[in-house]
């Protein structure tokens, strides 16, 4: 297959020099030994994701103060220390294993979406959807 010799480009007239492949100006073919291939592309078809299951600890605790009944928020950096009740200043000590004490609920930052998760305790040890973003989550079995 001989090379472009050069000579004018026989679509737009533009003089191209020797061995080009395509015209400069308007993408011509300029050699017709080249042809484009008879050769199928197959249609581009994405992957799937592969979501990933990150586990997530619990940041704190909806717990039930023992003297008053009231719902406390409290952090988990206070578990097994002694804390004081913000409505009736009752103090209790926070045993997440002690059965005496209610925990309503935990609460956890999701990684996906950076929200701020209330889950119940029975999600603990669950596989879960972040109700916000949907991200998937991993709650371990335990609390402390």
């Amino acid at each position: 297959m001989p090379a472009w010799p050069g000579g004018p480009c026989p679509k737009c007239g533009e003089y191209m020099p020797e061995h080009l492949i395509h015209c400069r100006t308007c993408r011509e073919l300029l050699n017709e030994d080249l042809k484009q291939d008879s050769v199928e592309i197959p249609s581009f078809i994405p992957m799937q994701e592969i979501e990933s299951m990150i586990e997530v600890h619990a940041t704190g605790f909806h717990v039930e103060c023992p003297n008053c009944n009231r719902e406390l928020r409290i952090s988990r950096k206070y578990a097994g220390q002694r804390v004081k009740c913000k409505f009736c200043r009752g103090q209790f000590r926070l045993n997440l294993s002690e059965k005496s004490l209610n925990v309503h609920a935990f609460f956890a930052q999701c990684p996906h979406c950076d929200e701020e998760l209330r889950a119940s305790r029975k999600y603990l040890g669950a596989k879960v959807a972040c109700k916000i973003c949907g991200g998937k989550i991993h709650f371990p079995a335990v609390l402390n």
